[in-house]
């Protein structure tokens, strides 16, 4: 008998993001291109998130864009190291 192959999707991306959605957690964006954004997610959807900002406009993202997430209040410095 064939081994049942691990579930496509953990559905741990989605968690990730509600969490951080629920806490209005400050985010940082790193861009694939370098550029990064801060902000707190609003909401989000298979291709997209949204990032609330203060002292900006709104920022409705595509996650193929992203490189990495990170929030506001870890060190960065750690994060780009793992």
């Amino acid at each position: 008998k064939k081994k049942a192959h691990p579930p496509y999707d953990t559905h741990a991306e989605n968690y990730y993001y509600l969490k951080q959605m629920n806490k209005k957690t400050p985010m940082g964006v790193v861009f694939e291109d370098g550029e990064t954004v801060e902000g707190y997610i609003e909401w989000y959807d298979i291709n997209c998130i949204k990032l609330n900002r203060d002292e900006a406009p709104n920022l409705l993202i595509y996650k193929d864009t992203i490189k990495y997430l990170y929030k506001l209040n870890d060190n960065k410095e750690t994060k780009e190291k793992k």
